[in-house]
Parts: C-alpha cells; sequence; structure tokens
C-alpha cells in the first residue's frame, strides 16, 4: 500500500445516469487503476456520522465526484471534515440534462455510458496522480 493515500467519495444518486457514471467510475479507480493509492469513501454512511469516513477526509486528501450540479459529495465533505482536495461535476463535463437522465439501473447502461465512465475515471486518475506528485 502506498504512503500516501487519496479519498475519493462520490454522488449516490440512484435516479439519474450521474450518479451510476460516478460509481463506476470510482470503482474503476479503486479497484484497477490505482488500487493501491485510492479508497473510497460511502456518501450515505459519511452522512449518516461514519466516524472512520469522516476521519479519513480530515486526515488525507479527498476527491469529491459529483453526478450533478447539485455536489452533494463535496457539500458533505466540506460540512462533515475539510476542504476536498479536488472535485470533479459530471455536469460540467457532460450537459446536466443529460446528467440527470433517468437511468436507474446498471443493466439499462449502453456501451456509450460505459465509455463516459470510462472517461471520468481517467479524470479522477489524472487528479490522483496530480496530488501524489505534491
Amino acid at each position: 500500500m502506498s504512503d500516501k493515500q487519496v479519498g475519493v467519495i462520490s454522488c449516490s444518486g440512484e435516479e439519474c445516469l450521474g450518479g451510476t457514471l460516478s460509481r463506476l467510475a470510482t470503482r474503476k479507480v479503486m479497484e484497477n487503476l490505482r488500487s493501491k493509492e485510492v479508497v473510497t469513501l460511502c456518501l450515505p454512511l459519511y452522512i449518516a456520522g461514519g466516524d472512520e469516513e469522516r476521519e479519513f477526509a480530515r486526515e488525507y486528501p479527498v476527491i469529491s465526484v459529483d453526478g450533478c450540479d447539485k455536489c452533494c459529495a463535496k457539500r458533505a465533505t466540506v460540512k462533515y471534515s475539510n476542504e476536498v482536495k479536488d472535485s470533479i461535476n459530471l455536469s460540467e463535463i457532460f450537459s446536466q440534462e443529460m446528467m440527470l437522465a433517468n437511468i436507474v439501473s446498471g443493466r439499462d447502461l449502453k456501451e456509450e455510458h460505459y465509455e463516459m465512465a470510462d472517461q471520468v475515471a481517467d479524470e479522477i486518475c489524472r487528479k490522483v496522480d496530480q496530488i501524489l506528485a505534491e
């Protein structure tokens, strides 16, 4: 395991494409692309008072990955722990309307959606690498 880790806290929105893409991208980074450098923080647990999640975000740099302009992951991190080191808002990469599209289940995703998740995962990796290089 790396001496320095980066936390990634992603959107938990279940009724929009942005939330689904945020979670898919975060898992890909955590499991495949930067498995030794990245841990994920659970937003629902974080909001509910998860001490370990909140403490991690106080001690280590965190990147929020939000599926829409509500920026719930970023706002929760700031409220309960610390400023985020960096953030990604999918509605700034793709359109807000697209991110709020009503695609709920992973079974409904098409190849283009997986390509979008890959694009977000690449952006997360870029930000993780910048943080680790500091």
